[in-house]
């Protein structure tokens, strides 16, 4: 009789303008339940950078089999860390941009309309900043139709106190070759009502990377407002993992 499968570690890398307490509810469900979560802290700097950052988050931080859940352009980072640790099993993208080797954020929004930064973002140089790059803020007034929907007002208050900024290089920057949805098994939480990141181009990047789709009424922060929902789609990729 052989021994069951150990039960894959849940790491969670948190997109941009937030920080790994806005899985607070997803961590406390699957925790709950047995599961060792890790919560990765994104630097949101650059995206080789990050996922350089994330492989050896990954290869210290865990030992067996990993499923890697990414949020916004956690889910780029997670592609493009994903190979880099030889026991991550899974991919899940929670309302998560799936870049292919060559596009960046900035091409997969533009390809559904065009997008205006300067009627979106606060823009504030940062200490060493390559020359013209800068920290993006969302502006208060499209913070909830873009980001926080359906959020309440305290909730939104809350976010938008503590958001994180990310670079404009880092949503520029083009996906590398050998993205890890190309030979992992993945799964997608897709928010219907997501601001941020149209249904429709959530559901061409999931179908392009063969993932099983779960759809959601909710904005760009599922895992706020339907944590367990998405905590139940990390636990079956966590169950895939044994097949």
């Amino acid at each position: 009789m052989t021994d069951p499968a150990p039960t894959p570690t849940v790491v969670i890398v948190h997109g941009a303008w937030t920080d790994a307490s806005s899985f607070a509810g997803v961590q406390r469900l699957l925790s709950q339940e047995g599961y060792t979560v890790l919560e990765f802290a994104n630097p949101l700097r650059s995206l080789a950078g990050d996922a350089d950052y994330l492989a050896t988050f990954l290869q210290t931080r865990t030992s067996g089999p990993v499923v890697l859940v990414g949020h916004s352009y956690g889910g780029a980072v997670i592609g493009a860390a994903g190979l880099a640790a030889t026991d991550v099993r899974a991919l899940v993208y929670v309302n998560a941009f799936v870049p292919a080797q060559g596009e960046s954020l900035l091409d997969l929004l533009n390809s559904v309309g065009p997008v205006d930064p300067t009627q979106l973002f606060d823009m504030a140089p940062y200490p060493g900043a390559p020359e013209g790059d800068v920290d993006l803020y969302i502006q208060r007034g499209p913070f909830e139709p873009a980001f926080a929907t359906g959020l309440s007002e305290e909730v939104q208050t809350e976010f938008y106190a503590k958001q994180r900024p990310i670079t404009f290089a880092a949503v520029g920057a083009p996906a590398a070759p050998g993205q890890a949805w190309e030979q992992l098994p993945s799964w997608y939480v897709a928010g219907r009502v997501d601001g941020s990141i149209p249904l429709d181009l959530q559901l061409r990047m999931a179908e392009r990377a063969g993932a099983a789709v779960t759809e959601v009424q909710a904005g760009h922060l599922s895992m706020v407002s339907h944590p367990r929902e998405v905590a139940d789609v990390i636990k079956a990729a966590a169950r895939g993992t044994d097949q």
